[in-house]
């Protein structure tokens, strides 16, 4: 895809006095949505806080994949100042030797970020960027199929069998009409049952085992399908859950704070709820994953001290509450989490204090694999599509995709 570049500047808000001594930081991220949401931030929000440290921003966004333009643009020493890093692409910038670590003044900052943030950022004992939001899954359901079938909500204290359970209750009253929960091939969702069980992605020896607690989550999960209690998303002609939800023939889903827009423009009169990932029994801890972006700084730029403290200011406590507010993203601010928007009873305010929470409760690991990238997902989300396909057993494709990550980490 030919990528778009826009350029959007303080230069009006900042005024002709004041544009000589300022310092000009280019910041880039993402397009789309983000352009219009940064635009207002630097421009209005933001802007006589810029103009007071002297910075004039240039925001850059990048239309198509980000990942390759940026790798591309610090190897030809064009890359701008301060640029979106995405956790799961971080290690691989570190090894570039062109993502700034830490200052002290960041270091600092660290302190008021959610701890499971800073740690998804940290590499070799050094942190490298500030994440600016973030999210993590949660349950989200129809309230009118529950209450048709005369079923309890979800609830922040189930274990796996008490939604399960309640799933089958569902099922079992509205027969035909409707599927408990939508679900995907896909190790982005299914995730928070295996690290609920304790298990990790990597053991200490930096290999993937599929132990026997993976296998309890992942038969678990498989069997929600073979059941008849769980559906694929593709069955319904959809390839996420948010789509599912939408089209009401789910009870339930699982996905990250993003559907509460899709199910406000596409299924605006449904009256929905929202939990948090449900309990492993075993280990009385939830499980989650982290996606999220930081603020980082380019180590060739020439003006550093300047490019962090723009990430100061796009990091701030003002920053972040305006964002909050707009329902547009999670802070990573830990104070936010006592902020009045999460504090809200309605449908999409319970749901961002759900994901939030999501970040510091139980096993939390950030969606990212080092060297590997997204590709160390593949056999499992392989093994996971064999199986909801029924195309083999759970033994079978656990073992192929054993296999498969033993000769992935020999490379």
């Amino acid at each position: 895809m030919k990528k778009i570049y826009t350029t959007l500047s303080l230069v009006a808000a900042l005024g002709a006095s004041g544009l000589a001594s300022a310092q000009n930081i280019v910041i880039s991220g993402w397009g789309g949505n983000d352009v219009v949401v940064m635009n207002k931030l630097i421009n209005e929000v933001l802007a006589e806080d810029f103009k007071a440290a002297k910075i004039n921003i240039k925001y850059v966004p990048v239309e198509g994949d980000f990942t390759p333009y940026i790798v591309n643009a610090l190897s030809a020493g064009t890359a701008p100042d301060l640029f979106y890093t995405d956790v799961l692409v971080v290690d691989s910038l570190v090894k570039s030797g062109k993502l700034a670590p830490n200052s002290p003044e960041l270091v600092k900052l660290q302190k008021d970020m959610v701890p499971s943030l800073n740690t998804a950022f940290t590499n070799g004992g050094k942190q490298y960027g500030i994440a600016k939001d973030f999210n993590t899954l949660a349950i989200q359901f129809n309230k009118d199929i529950f209450d048709e079938a005369k079923v309890a909500y979800p609830s922040n204290t189930d274990t796996w069998e008490d939604l399960q359970d309640k799933l089958k209750k569902v099922k079992a009253k509205l027969g035909k009409k409707v599927s408990g929960i939508c679900l995907m091939p896909d190790y982005a969702r299914f995730a928070p049952f295996a690290l609920s069980t304790g298990w990790s992605p990597f053991n200490a020896q930096g290999k993937t085992v599929l132990d026997a607690n993976f296998k309890r989550a992942f038969e678990f999960y498989t069997g929600l399908v073979q059941e008849g209690v769980g559906i694929v998303s593709s069955d319904v002609g959809q390839n996420w859950g948010g789509g599912c939800l939408g089209t009401e023939k789910t009870a339930a889903s699982i996905e990250g704070n993003w559907i509460s827009g899709y199910l406000r423009d596409k299924a605006p009169n449904m009256a929905y709820g929202s939990a948090m990932m449900p309990l492993d029994k075993k280990t009385g801890k939830r499980g989650n994953l982290l996606f999220t972006v930081a603020w980082g700084v380019n180590g060739d730029g020439k003006n550093l001290a300047q490019a962090r403290k723009a990430v100061e200011i796009l990091t701030s406590e003002k920053a972040q509450a305006w964002v909050l507010d707009s329902g547009l993203a999670l802070p990573s601010r830990t104070k936010l989490g006592d902020a009045a928007y999460l504090k809200k009873a309605e449908a999409e305010n319970v749901l961002a204090k759900n994901v939030f929470d999501g970040a510091n409760n139980g096993f939390v690991q950030p969606y990212s694999f080092g060297a590997y990238g997204s590709a160390w997902t593949t056999p499992i989300n392989e093994a996971l599509n064999a199986v909801l396909l029924k195309q083999m057993g759970a033994k079978e494709a656990l073992a192929v995709a054993q296999a498969k990550y033993d000769k992935l980490v020999t490379k």
